[in-house]
């Protein structure tokens, strides 16, 4: 009961943030889940025997979320101006480096690396991952319809479906273990139950993409930015392209459950944390999205939908 009171708050919250929500709100709202799912992964550092350099890794997610929110901002300051290629190159050329000579101060030599290496991770694994969830929102892809949210909505929409398929079908007929080692009570049938049902939800969603859109313009959940708006639709891609971008998409957010859950079973906890009733922590309700996010955001960069 507790789960479904959760979601019933959440669900309507994200979706008022996602539709109606200005740039840099969403981008700080984002922000905040990223860095209370990030100090989640952090303190599981210590199941692990490891010291990480938390308020270092948590500042760069806080310094990283105030970029991509004032990028839609006339005055922003000028090195702003292309957050997301400065701070792909911080990650990749510095911070790896940053955290190894934080490590020359560790007393126990034999956890140094591995203390980099726990500060490190949730930068790619969590703050880019959701960054790349906040851009997409931000790019219409040169037309004058909103289409990162539209594609958010349906991103959201596979994610969730398929973690309740896996649940509760997984609950009601599940006999054969998924990963026993490191999620016992996942099952073979809720995976399967789950792919299937989000490939034909994707489908479904596709099918019936154009009154989709029309309908959230109708009652205002979207707005065209150009007078251009009767005529203007999306118009679904080919049956394959769906049921394999669907199929992937639900791919890697069962995978993300399971990363998450191999990282909890390592440092010997069955949550991580306790913000959300039924649910756990924060870092345990978006496990799904962090490694479908990427999945969502090259299909964005390459497939057109505009017609």
């Amino acid at each position: 009961m507790k789960r479904v009171l959760t979601a019933l708050v959440l669900v309507p919250l994200v979706l008022l943030l996602l539709f109606r929500a200005p740039h840099w709100l969403f981008a700080a709202a984002v922000g905040v889940v990223a860095l209370l799912a990030a100090d989640e992964f952090l303190l599981l550092a210590k199941g692990y025997g490891v010291k990480a350099f938390r308020k270092t890794t948590l500042v760069f997610i806080a310094l990283y979320f105030a970029g991509l929110a004032l990028m839609e901002f006339p005055w922003k300051i000028g090195w702003y101006s292309d957050t997301d290629a400065l701070m792909y190159s911080v990650v990749v050329r510095v911070f790896p480096l940053l955290f190894l000579v934080m490590a020359l101060a560790q007393e126990n030599l034999r956890t140094a690396l591995l203390s980099a290496a726990f500060s490190y991770v949730p930068i790619p694994y969590i703050a880019l991952t959701l960054g790349e969830l906040v851009n997409l929102r931000r790019v219409t892809m040169g037309t004058h319809l909103p289409f990162g949210i539209v594609l958010l909505l349906y991103f959201l929409v596979l994610v969730w479906s398929g973690d309740v398929l896996a649940y509760y079908i997984g609950r009601a007929f599940g006999r054969h273990a998924l990963a026993p080692r490191i999620s016992p009570k996942k099952t073979w049938e809720g995976a399967v139950a789950s792919f299937v049902g989000v490939i034909g939800i994707g489908v479904l969603l596709f099918e019936y993409i154009d009154p989709i859109v029309s309908g959230l313009l109708r009652v205002g959940a979207l707005s065209a930015s150009s007078v251009l708006q009767e005529g203007a639709h999306l118009q679904a891609p080919s049956i394959f392209t769906i049921i394999t971008f669907s199929a992937l998409i639900n791919i890697a957010a069962q995978l993300g459950d399971l990363v998450e859950s191999m990282v909890k079973r390592g440092a010997g906890v069955k949550d991580s944390g306790s913000l959300l009733p039924g649910h756990g922590g924060l870092l345990d309700r978006i496990d799904a999205l962090l490694l479908a996010a990427p999945v969502l955001w090259y299909y964005a960069s390459n497939v057109k939908l505009t017609s």
